[in-house]
């Protein structure tokens, strides 16, 4: 048996953490709205850099329907972004934090530097994101088993190699990222996994990540999808990130159809309202 099927085969709703209880307990996915404290993420950089700016935010993305709000202060797009210290993450995160945790939906920390998510976990955030699925930095896993945090583990890779069977690739991932967990003592029921659409893909196989999404149920544990704005949709119809609503419900609603429980996004209210009227509809079929 591999990895995957032994970590995953006696997930319940009994074993779910539970925050995760509560946000997969609809028959609708939850919705994780982004919020980037900074100034050059690709779709939204600068635009909440102010503590005021971002609390505004939160409280619109939670009138709007958000069930988390995914909290970041360095930028993780695949191409142009620049590495951010410690020091720099936390001074921008430090005014923003708590005043978003205490809007009282639960924020889930986007960071890849242990140091930060464990700050984070202690300072209120209820989850953490890790977009290298706790294989970069070798003690992100201990500060989540700690903590006792959820954590979304998410498929990485340093460039794209247009070769690959992605979703053999990204099962591969997740079983080595599902190793480190049990071995740091994160329940399987603490982890919700993310193919990571465009990061470490070629925007052919972000879109085949997204159709054959079904294929990772077999792990048994919540998968989350962020196509939000990601540039694979300008390969269908050209269009700049501020453009591609439209894309990102089409790839959201095909995601939440192949499985996925929690979407994230940069347009909640658009989004809260295509998954719940496609949920509606389907009920009825």
């Amino acid at each position: 048996m591999t990895a995957a099927g032994s970590i995953s085969r006696d997930i319940t709703d009994d074993t779910r953490h539970p925050v995760l209880h509560g946000l997969l307990s609809r028959p609708y996915p939850a919705v994780m709205g982004v919020l980037n404290v900074t100034p050059d993420s690709f779709s939204d950089g600068g635009q909440f850099i102010t503590p005021d700016q971002a609390l505004a935010q939160a409280r619109r993305m939670i009138a709007e329907g958000a069930d988390i709000i995914d909290v970041g202060a360095e930028s993780t797009r695949p191409y142009g972004s620049q590495p951010v210290s410690h020091d720099e993450e936390m001074r921008r995160l430090k005014p923003v934090l708590a005043a978003v945790v205490a809007l009282g939906t639960p924020v889930s920390i986007d960071s890849m530097k242990s140091s930060i998510v464990a700050w984070a976990l202690g300072s209120g955030a209820a989850i953490a994101n890790d977009v290298w699925g706790l294989q970069r930095d070798p003690d992100m896993a201990r500060v989540v088993a700690a903590h006792n945090a959820p954590v979304i583990v998410m498929h990485n890779r340093d460039k794209p190699d247009a070769a690959l069977d992605i979703m053999r690739d990204i099962a591969a991932f997740f079983e080595r990222s599902l190793e480190i967990a049990a071995k740091a003592g994160i329940p399987a029921g603490h982890v919700v996994l993310d193919p990571g659409i465009g990061f470490g893909k070629t925007q052919e196989q972000s879109m085949i990540a997204l159709a054959r999404l079904d294929e990772l149920q077999k792990f048994g544990l919540p998968v989350l999808v962020g196509a939000s704005r990601k540039r694979f949709i300008s390969t269908v119809v050209p269009s700049e990130p501020k453009e591609r609503l439209g894309g990102s419900l089409a790839a959201h609603l095909i995601a939440a159809r192949g499985g996925a429980r929690i979407i994230r996004t940069h347009d909640v209210a658009d989004t809260v309202q295509a998954l719940r009227v496609a949920q509606a509809i389907d009920s009825r079929t």
